[in-house]
């Protein structure tokens, strides 16, 4: 992946329905040059174009990342709340928590009944940490690509 390669990258974080007749100049590149760009690296499997839902737009209004410290496999029950419509991802760690857990719940009380009456009560959860988010508008997931 080569200097152009990551420029086209951070033009589709901006704008993922960019017309190739204005990523083109923006990358120092001809349109069709910049179609043939990123076809490449759609080819290879090293970027993928997906559409990702603001939570907050569809309904949620609570959002918290939960710091999950558990007694056994965490895998068991990061896959047990993953179940769950509320949960967003969850992911292994190493370090002070064993998971964290992103969720989006209708409301304040609606999040703590999810913390309180369903993952404090998975089976192997030791402790739970909330870290709510408040008066987030936009969720957006922008990687730096160099």
């Amino acid at each position: 992946m080569d200097e152009i390669d990551r420029a086209i990258l951070r033009e589709l974080q901006t704008d993922g329905r960019i017309a190739y007749a204005d990523l083109g100049p923006r990358v120092g590149l001809s349109p069709s040059a910049a179609r043939q760009r990123l076809q490449r690296l759609l080819d290879t499997k090293a970027v993928q174009v997906v559409g990702v839902t603001d939570p907050m737009r569809m309904g949620g209004q609570a959002m918290a990342l939960l710091g999950v410290t558990v007694d056994g496999d965490p895998r068991a029950v990061a896959d047990e709340l993953a179940a769950h419509p509320e949960v967003v991802y969850s992911v292994l760690t190493s370090g002070g928590f064993d998971l964290f857990v992103e969720v989006v719940c209708a409301g304040p009380r609606e999040l703590l009944d999810f913390v309180g009456d369903v993952v404090r009560v998975t089976e192997g959860v030791e402790r739970v940490q909330a870290f709510p988010y408040f008066g987030i508008h936009t969720h957006r997931f922008l990687w730096n690509v160099g």
